[in-house]
């Protein structure tokens, strides 16, 4: 539920309904990050495909896939948009808060039981809360950066070769072309994917409209951060993701640090995934996910930097923690 403190509103939302698309792609030139093409299309330009080098190729992409890659010329009869640059795969970091990528890394004065104790903490209101407020205009008589925020968290990601990346706030809406998808907002044309914070702060009839949505397959992946910490009350957020009838083959679940290996086994058995991020996890708790555990379930388990407060600089530096 609100609560009457902007940044805790904030940082809490989470993105529970769907979001209206409102950019169009471009006229000219090749898809857009948030645009699907709506008819095959060949790249062209140096490939870094798997086996080396393809200069000249071409990439086809076709709906949201792709479709083919080759050395030489595309196939006849496709659209043919010269890049004149690089094409090669991206990464996808499954769990941030972009905005908050402006401030440097932080580190606790000591390690904590859970996630609601540092958000509490006096040194955490000092290095995050009370500067984002004035970045944002949460605070009084101040102008709100959320787009520059975000902007500059894009292109961070990029330079750390994430293309895709999770957590985006669903307060910055209408913005122009994104420089990476933000796979929790429209992107393709069509938002199928919902995002909780704090899965207590749902009413009762969000969960049941989320649990409905994902049943008609019109919710494909529900991210739910859960059970960050390494207490009792952490773990016990697991049964509460139960209880709201929300652990699916669409569940993301964020950090899961305090799971037990019998409560791993349930996220198995319902097709649930998992998101790792130990940098921060180390940082704040001194333990992280059983991700080991996880593989050996074959678990799905996906990386997420998470933000630069606690958690790594770039993806490819998460990967080194890992």
């Amino acid at each position: 539920m609100p609560t009457t403190d902007p940044f805790e509103d904030a940082y809490t939302a989470g993105i529970l309904d769907e979001l209206e698309d409102t950019r169009r792609p471009a006229e000219i030139g090749p898809p857009r990050a948030g645009i699907a093409p709506a008819e095959p299309i060949a790249l062209t330009g140096c490939v870094i495909a798997g086996d080396g080098a393809l200069d000249p190729g071409y990439v086809v992409v076709s709906g949201s896939v792709v479709a083919d890659l080759g050395a030489g010329q595309p196939p006849a009869g496709v659209l043919v948009f010269p890049t004149g640059g690089v094409l090669l795969p991206g990464l996808i970091d499954l769990h941030g808060h972009p905005e908050y990528n402006v401030f440097a890394a932080w580190e606790p004065p000591k390690q904590y039981r859970n996630r609601y104790l540092w958000r509490a903490s006096d040194e955490y209101r000092r290095i995050v809360r009370e500067p984002w407020a004035r970045l944002t205009g949460a605070a009084p008589d101040q102008p709100s950066l959320l787009r520059t925020l975000t902007r500059y968290a894009e292109a961070r990601a990029l330079v750390g070769g994430v293309t895709a990346i999770q957590g985006a706030s669903g307060k910055y809406r209408g913005k122009e072309e994104a420089l990476v998808r933000n796979v929790d907002l429209p992107i393709f044309g069509q938002h199928r994917a919902r995002s909780m914070i704090d899965l207590g702060r749902a009413a009762p009839e969000d969960r049941q409209r989320l649990r409905a949505q994902i049943d008609q397959g019109k919710v494909a992946a529900l991210y739910v951060r859960l059970a960050e910490g390494v207490d009792e009350r952490s773990r016990k957020e697991f049964g509460e993701l139960i209880e709201a009838n929300l652990l699916t083959g669409a569940t993301v679940i964020i950090h899961g640090t305090a799971l037990t290996r019998e409560q791993l086994g349930q996220v198995r058995d319902a097709g649930a995934k998992l998101v790792w991020s130990p940098q921060s996890n180390l940082r704040l708790y001194g333990q992280t996910t059983p991700a080991g555990e996880a593989l050996q379930l074959r678990i799905p388990v996906g990386l997420g930097a998470d933000w630069l407060p606690s958690g790594s600089t770039s993806l490819l530096a998460e990967l080194k923690v890992a």
